[in-house]
Order: C-alpha cells, then structure tokens, then sequence
C-alpha cells in the first residue's frame, strides 16, 4: 500500500473543526451550485449552437468551437488542482475559481463576434478546472465525519443531473430569449458562491506549502492532454485519422503522455501526483468511474441522436424522454450517502452496474413503433442504477487518500472521468454510424428486381398513388430509418456489455468495512 493509505477513521482532516447548523447549510449550497454551474456549461451550449452560430454571423461547424474550445482547456486545467491548492490554498484557489469563471461568463455574454467569444470560453474553461474536485474536498473538510456521507449525496447529485439539466436549459433559453443569457445566468450563482465560500473559510483554509514547479511536467502535460481533448473534439467533423491533422494530434498526445507518464513516476514533485495509483482501492476505481461514465455518456449521446434523427423527435421531446433519469437520481442520492457507512460498497456497485447494463439490454429491445412511454421507462429505471454507481465508487476510490492529499485525488479523478466522457462521446457517434452504415449496405444488397419483397414493397408503394421516383423515396426513407435502428440497438448491446464487465473490477478493490465514510476524509 502506498503511503497515501491511511485508515480514515483514525486520521480525520486536520484544521479546524466542522462547521454546524446555518453556515453548514450555506457552504453546501454554496458548493453545490458552483458544481452544478460549471458542469452545466460544459453542455448548456451544445444545443444553442445553431443559434448563436447564426447570430453571430459564421457557420454552425465553426459555432462548434466555442464547445470545444470550454472543454479542451478545463481538460487541461483540472489535473492541475491538486498542485495549485497546496501552492495557494484550497478555499483561496475555489474562490478564485468561482470568480474568474463568472468573469468569463460575463465577457463571452457580450462578445461581438466568434473569435471573442471563442477566446472567452477557452479562459472560462481554463478557470473553471479546480471548481468540481475543490467542491468536493471543501465539504469533506467541513463536514462532521457522520454527516460526509450525506454530503457527497448531494454534490454526487449536482454532477450527475447538470448534464441533464444543460440541454433543456440551453434549448428553452435559445427558443425564448437571447443567447448571452446561457452566460449571464451564471453571475449571481457565480457571486453567491464567491462570497459565501469566502466568508466560511476564510479562517479555516488548508495550509500552504512551497511545492517547487514541475516545468517539465506541465509541458508534458498540457501538450498531451490538450491534442488528445481536442483530437476528442473535432475528430469525428474530420473522419478521424483519414485526416494528417487528427493523425498528428494522436500522435502528439500519445508521446506527450506517455513522456508525461515516465516522467511523473521517476520525479519527486511532479505537477500531477501519478503515485496515487498506488493505491488499489484509487486505481480500480478510477476505472470504474472513468469507464462508467464513459459508457454512460455513450448512451446520453447516443439517445437523442436516435429520437431526432429516426424517431422524428424534436429536441425539446427528445430533452423531455431524457430528462427522467434525474428523478431517481435526485430521490435517491442523498438517501445512499446518507447511509453509505453502514453499505457494502461493493455490492451496492454491482447492483449499479448490473441495472445499467440491464437497462442497455432493454434499450437494444426498441423498435420503430415504440411509444413515448416505451422510450421513458428505461430512463427512469437506469437513474436508480446511476444513484448507486457514483457515490459508492467515489467512496470506494478515496477511501486509502489522507486529507492532504484529497485535492489531488479529486482533481486527478474528476479529470479522468471527464475524460471518459469525452472518449465515450467520441466514440459513441462514430461507432453508432459505422454500425449504421454497415446494416444499411447489407439491407440495399437485398434491394433488385430478383427480390421479391422488394418488388413487391415497390408495387404497392406504386398502387397506393406514388410515382417510380417516389416510392424509390420512400423506400430509401425506411433503409435510412431501419438501419439506425439496429444500429441503435447493437450500440446498447455493446454498453451492456461493458457494464456487465466493470463488475469484475468491483470485485478487485479491497474497501475497508465502514469505508463509505472515506468519501469524506
């Protein structure tokens, strides 16, 4: 075991007591809209992106950019919280944050072209790095040790329905106002934050040590980590490596991390804390954690594609089909980490796994005749699946971290499974066409005169009143439909498959009994 690992219930944060009564109401509150603004702007804009492409004067492929342009630099600036905490302070460096971002936010409300606003979300990005893990780790220092469960509940809640949240929000605020206001909404959640965390921890942030700067190690790691994000990106507008440019950046980001990689294993104060992998209750689980929101986000992707492209949905009905796997999620949250000491965190995790992995089964059942009611259950049943996967996994991951070493666990994890998003996304909609495009060949090889269902699908199009050309039309209609279709399905076959897999790497951590309390030390 790595010197990382400690028995949480004999080393208690240090510093100074927890807080109690209103103030701990406020930090909480405080914390968790941060959380849930900034991950929020990781998605809100997705949808809006017509809108503001076409307010603003340029095409939609270029409106992309100010997604990706947000994600590449928070990809960057996450790993980096642990190192900059230590140097500045975890509260001091949280406030900043929240600050910084708001700023941001405000700027890019009143850019007057693409390249400024562009130039803003990259710095928003940036900023935005250290606000998730340092929500997180604040709580765990502020909470008394038999309520942390709880509150890892309710910051698990925060991150699991923001990218819920984003797209209705983006999408009713495109329909019915200005697009600056996807920014502006962020100031008074970003100055409630601000302050409220200023005025708690002004006494009780953690102490400062003058950690040298890994120069090195932060070349490696910028460099790396920011071709592969946005290699992530726009690789799929590109056809991937079929394109010099997506092939260099590959390139670039596997030597880049794997230089990055040797370098942090062989130096003592290196910018990211790759020791921590040590540790095997850390390393399973951030495998799980960045695996399962891999294949999660997948499915999120995935989803809606099929409502809109196949099942003729528009986005506010597919947002809406979407939308109910919050409900347990936020039911169900605060329930688990309330009692998370007294579970077993691994079978609770396997039943997580297993339900989401049954869910993808159901998902690969559809048709295209299933009603909306048929689209929506499954959704509701994997929300329940979703509540008992997040927070069991993060206490299972931090239950051997000490305190000071929390903001780098933190920060390095939520890199990681932003990460796996971002992978899972990618991969998703090229995997999802590729399997589309391969059934569509296979069902046109069927289509000619030699076939007599084709020929006679044809020759009743043709008596029910439509021309040659027309019927051709239709024909090609149901081809394009019928192929996504089975497309759709073999892709949550896929993702069963994968969450049935992670349930052999539950079974490879070792948590200590009563570890569900780890989340919070």
């Amino acid at each position: 075991m790595s010197s990382t690992s400690a028995n949480p219930a004999a080393n208690p944060p240090a510093g100074p007591a927890p807080l109690h009564g209103a103030a701990l109401v406020l930090l909480t509150i405080a914390a968790s809209l941060s959380t849930f603004m900034e991950i929020l702007d990781l998605t809100i804009a997705n949808v809006s992106v017509p809108t503001i492409a076409g307010a603003l004067g340029v095409a939609t492929n270029q409106g992309t950019w100010i997604i990706s342009a947000y994600s590449v630099a928070a990809a960057v600036s996450v790993p980096l919280t642990g190192w900059f905490s230590k140097r500045i302070g975890e509260a001091r460096l949280f406030v900043f944050s929240v600050l910084a971002f708001t700023l941001m936010s405000t700027l890019a409300a009143f850019s007057q072209n693409l390249t400024m606003l562009v130039v803003f979300r990259l710095l928003q990005g940036f900023v935005s790095g250290p606000m998730v893990p340092l929500s997180q780790t604040l709580l765990v220092r502020s909470y008394p040790p038999e309520k942390r469960g709880a509150a890892m509940g309710i910051w698990a809640m925060t991150v699991i329905l923001a990218p819920i949240c984003g797209p209705l929000l983006g999408g009713y605020i495109s329909d019915n106002f200005h697009w600056s206001w996807i920014f502006l909404i962020n100031i008074p959640i970003g100055l409630f934050g601000a302050i409220s965390i200023r005025i708690l921890m002004r006494h009780r942030d953690s102490s400062i040590v003058r950690i040298p700067l890994d120069k090195i190690g932060l070349a490696l790691m910028v460099v790396g980590i920011g071709c592969l994000q946005l290699m992530l990106e726009i690789g799929h507008d590109y056809d991937w490596f079929a394109s010099p440019m997506i092939t260099m950046l590959g390139l670039v980001a596997l030597v880049s991390l794997t230089f990055f990689i040797a370098w942090g294993v062989m130096t003592k104060h290196t910018i990211v804390d790759l020791h921590l992998f040590r540790d095997i209750n850390f390393r399973y689980g951030v495998i799980l954690l960045s695996v399962g929101f891999m294949t999660y986000f997948g499915s999120v992707v995935i989803f809606p594609l099929w409502l809109q492209t196949v099942m003729g949905y528009s986005a506010a009905q597919a947002g809406m089909a979407t939308a109910p796997i919050g409900i347990f999620t936020l039911l169900l949250s605060p329930i688990i980490g309330r009692n998370i000491a007294k579970l077993n965190l691994r079978i609770l995790a396997t039943f997580a796994f297993a339900v989401m992995g049954s869910v993808s089964v159901w998902n690969s059942m559809m048709s295209l005749d299933v009603t909306f009611w048929d689209v929506v259950s499954p959704r509701l049943v994997q929300g329940i699946g979703m509540a008992c996967f997040f927070l069991p996994v993060q206490a299972i991951m931090l239950s051997n971290i000490t305190p000071d070493n929390m903001a780098a666990a933190s920060g390095l994890s939520n890199f990681l499974r932003t990460l796996g998003a971002a992978i899972g996304t990618a991969i998703s909609v090229t995997a999802w066409e590729h399997l589309a495009s391969m059934n569509r060949a296979q069902l046109t090889e069927n289509i000619n005169v030699y076939n007599p269902s084709a020929t006679l699908y044809l020759e009743r199009l043709q008596s029910a009143g439509l021309s040659r050309e027309q019927a051709y039309a239709a024909l090609d209609r149901t081809l394009f439909a019928q192929s996504y279709m089975v497309a759709t399905n073999e892709f949550f076959i896929y993702s069963a498959v994968l969450f049935f897999l992670l349930i052999i790497a539950v079974w490879m951590t070792r948590p200590r009994k009563a570890a569900g309390g780890a989340a919070g030390h």
